[in-house]
Order: structure tokens, then sequence, then C-alpha cells
């Protein structure tokens, strides 16, 4: 009974031995794939195998076999994924601070499983180079799944909102426990996840970065904020909360220096409206979150830039290089 239930896995075993140990670039010989099914317990004769392999190449996949100095060897061309597209989910996993270490090191184990073991090596010496601070928290995977689910079934949430204290411990916020909110979608920004969503409380649209989310319950409660997520756009949404720091959302006018053409490209996108001023500058009208984030990444440009409108954007960036001013004046013991 053993040997007829392995017989009926033969096909399924054959298909792992060649992505396991074929690529483009390394074949198998019948020999060995004869060798890796006996290890797993079948016996195969060389007509049966070659009969499965023009089974798997009449199904879709592209097997091809070579004759190198006498011998045959056999590869599976045909993958889901190609070796660039691994390197960028693995980078993208390593990359995101709101994933555990061992979370990250559990999903590049199922990322390498598409991968040959050739190429899983090179995927590993990838994954060493990496040295990234990474969350300590193992169930933000977790929260995403409750969070598409709430999304899906058009629930509202419950949730209890942390954050961190000076000896590096994780406590509740003050006013954290959230009871009437609508999630709408989830968006990766500055390598952190949030939730934006509706808060029935205050009536406005909100963001929680996803890891410092505890016990997410759904609510039997159809969300609110349909309206005012008809029209959201989220990448103009993440443009205008600079770092995702809520402020007042206001037009605001700045001058450039044409050497930083690059720099506003890279932050507002293609589509912002450049308007030449001389040989030497330019000017955009934008729409953000008026936020010490935003201010912050003014200050960090240096010469060269210059917020010109509304004059109460440019008194509070006055106000803030004051305060900044005087922080570094002070004399401390």
């Amino acid at each position: 009974m053993a040997r007829s239930e392995n017989q009926k896995q033969k096909l399924l075993a054959l298909l792992d031995i060649l992505k396991r140990n074929t690529d483009d670039e390394h074949g198998i010989t019948m020999v060995h794939i004869i060798s890796e099914l006996e290890s797993k317990g079948i016996k195969a004769e060389r007509k049966a195998i070659y009969a499965d392999i023009n089974a798997l190449k009449e199904y879709g996949y592209e097997i091809q076999g070579n004759k190198q100095n006498g011998t045959y060897y056999y590869k599976l061309i045909h993958r889901k994924f190609n070796l660039p597209e691994l390197k960028l989910l693995v980078d993208a996993v390593q990359a995101s601070k709101f994933i555990s270490q061992r979370r990250s090191n559990e999903l590049i184990k199922k990322i390498e499983s598409q991968a040959s073991k050739y190429q899983a090596m090179e995927l590993q010496r990838q994954v060493f180079v990496a040295n990234r601070v990474k969350t300590d928290y193992d169930s933000v995977l977790a929260n995403v799944d409750d969070l598409n689910l709430a999304i899906n079934h058009n629930s509202k949430i419950q949730f209890d909102y942390y954050e961190w204290t000076l000896n590096k411990q994780m406590k509740i916020r003050e006013n954290g426990h959230k009871t009437d909110i609508s999630p709408w979608a989830l968006t990766w920004d500055d390598e952190n996840y949030y939730m934006v969503a509706y808060d029935g409380e205050s009536g406005v649209i909100k963001h929680y970065r996803v890891d410092k989310m505890r016990k997410i319950e759904l609510v039997e409660t159809p969300r609110d904020g349909k309206e005012r997520f008809k029209q959201f756009d989220m990448a103009l949404y993440s443009k205008k909360v600079f770092g995702m720091f809520t402020g007042e959302e206001q037009n605001v006018k700045i001058r450039f220096e044409n050497r930083l053409i690059g720099v506003v490209i890279d932050r507002f996108g293609k589509d912002v409206m450049i308007v030449p001023n001389d040989n030497d500058t330019f000017t955009v009208n934008i729409r953000v979150s008026v936020s010490n984030m935003f201010f912050g990444w003014i200050i960090g440009l240096g010469k060269g830039v210059k917020i010109l409108e509304p004059e109460n954007v440019v008194e509070k960036l006055k106000d803030e290089i004051i305060r900044l001013k005087h922080e570094y004046e002070k004399n401390e013991d």
C-alpha cells in the first residue's frame, strides 16, 4: 500500500526535484532523478520518467533536455518568478521595519522555495548583507490579515494603540483604546506599514502604524466614511502627509533652485506643476500637511529652498527656526 501511495506522488515529486535542482544554468541527469525519487521512497524506471516529463511539458512546464559529453541533462526553465524578481522580494522583506527578524527569515525561506538550490544560495548572500532595524513584534502579519478581513467585510474595528516608553517598552497610549474606526486602506510609507481609516468620533481621516496596533477586533457595524473615500488618492495622501505626521492641510508655494528638481519630483511625483522663474529657480504650488516633519524636510534641503506663501506657514517656519536657535543657545550644566 505504501508503495502504491508513493507511486501516486511520483509526478509531483518529479516536479519538485526539477524545481529544486535545476534552473536556466543547471541541469540534472536521469540517474540523479531516479536517485532523488528513490530517496522519497518512489521506484521508477526511465521510460516512466520520460512519460512524466512529457506530461509536464503538455501541461505547460518548459523542460529542456540537452546533451553534454554524451549525457542528457534536464532543466526546468518555466518558473513563476525569475531570480531578479525573487531578489526584489527578499530585499523588500528585509527593508520592512514592521516585520520582525524572525518573521522575515520565515518569509525569505518561503521565497527561496520558489528558486532552485543554486539561486537560493544567491538569495542567502543578499540576506547576509542586509542589516536593518526591525520590530520585535511578531504579529504584524496577523494584524494585516485582520485589517484586510475588516475591509473586505465592510466592518468597523476596535483596537488598542501603543507607543514606546523611555525604557524601550511598548505601552498603550493615553486615550489609545479606539472603538469607532472604519479601515479603508493599507499603505507602506518610509519603511512602515499604515492603516488609513475614518475616525467616526472626530469625523476625519486618520492613519495608524500597523505594528503599534494590538487586540484588533472586528465590530459588526458597517464602516463609515464611504463618501470621503470615493475619490481618495492614496499616493496623493502619502505625498501630503510627510512621514505620516499629521498637520493642517494647506496649499503652499515654494521656490527651489533648479539643482533641486530631482528632489521635488522624488517627493511629489512627475505630475507636480513646475513654474520656471528664471535661469536659476522654479516654483511649485503643492498641498501638504503642515507639520514639523514638513518643516524638517524644508530645513534639511538647506540653501536653495524658500517657502513663499501663505504667510501663516512662513511664520510657523520662522517660529520653529527661532525655537531651534534658542534650544541650542541654552547654557546647560
